[in-house]
């Protein structure tokens, strides 16, 4: 006998089978990660297919056989219009449930992930949104997202030895977990020089102040390291994330939070 479940959910991501069928990736705040299929519901008779769909909210019913979730049911909750008729937000969207992709990977229920999702998503089907803040709320998403998984980098201070931080010589270590001074660089060659605007700009990512935030005035040069860090760190932890939490190259900062 199959067990019926239902939930609320963001459809991050889409895959159609066959001639009418389509796989369906959500994420909820109850089961997490879930892969539903979708019998015939690329018809245009299916009842379920109003219901449902990318970077979109739906209340979902689903049964649970054997080997795979079946959706039963699909009711609309919210969908952010703003970003689906926008290239530059769906993109940015797609960067998001990239992240998701690539870190979530069974079902783990994490009611603040979902919450942190909803509240991007939010941000970037806002009206009011400039074209330029779409980067800085995939890196917000990003940073915010993997202090929850418990990698949230060490900012205030030097990640060795604790000490405060020079604005002129500060360095970012992927190996270390965070921000680093120039007389602990010797334990960490690869980490790189970064300045006071690339600090400032993760201090309030790290503490959600998106109004500041939004309205702050980055130099180019400072605005491209900050993108250089986050992508290195974003390659360096996956693997980390993948690996064992005993493994001998497991970055530093895996239970700081």
């Amino acid at each position: 006998m199959s067990i019926r479940y239902k939930t609320k959910g963001l459809v991050f991501g889409k895959e159609d089978r066959l001639e009418s069928d389509r796989i369906f990736y959500i994420f909820t705040s109850e089961f997490g990660r879930l892969k539903i299929f979708g019998k015939a519901i690329r018809k245009i008779k299916s009842k379920l297919r109003g219901g449902i769909d990318i970077f979109s909210v739906s209340e979902i019913e689903f049964i649970q056989g054997k080997s795979q979730k079946t959706l039963t049911d699909a009711v609309l909750v919210e969908k952010f219009n703003n970003i689906l008729s926008s290239p530059k937000r769906f993109k940015t969207a797609q960067k998001l449930a990239r992240i998701l992709d690539d870190f979530i990977k069974a079902e783990e229920k994490d009611e603040n992930l979902f919450n942190l999702l909803i509240d991007c998503l939010h941000k970037l089907n806002d009206d009011s949104l400039e074209s330029k803040d779409c980067d800085y709320i995939y890196y917000y998403f990003f940073w915010n997202f993997v202090s929850v998984l418990g990698y949230q980098p060490e900012v205030q201070k030097c990640a060795i030895c604790r000490q405060e931080l020079n604005p002129i010589d500060i360095y970012f270590s992927n190996k270390e977990g965070g921000i680093i001074c120039k007389k602990c660089l010797h334990l960490d060659a690869s980490a790189k020089k970064i300045n006071s605007d690339v600090v400032k700009i993760l201090r309030l990512i790290l503490k959600k102040d998106w109004q500041t935030i939004s309205k702050l005035k980055i130099e180019p040069l400072s605005q491209e390291l900050f993108k250089v860090i986050s992508d290195e760190h974003k390659r360096y932890i996956i693997p980390v994330r993948c690996s064992s939490f005993n493994s001998k190259n497991n970055i530093k900062y895996i239970n700081r939070v």
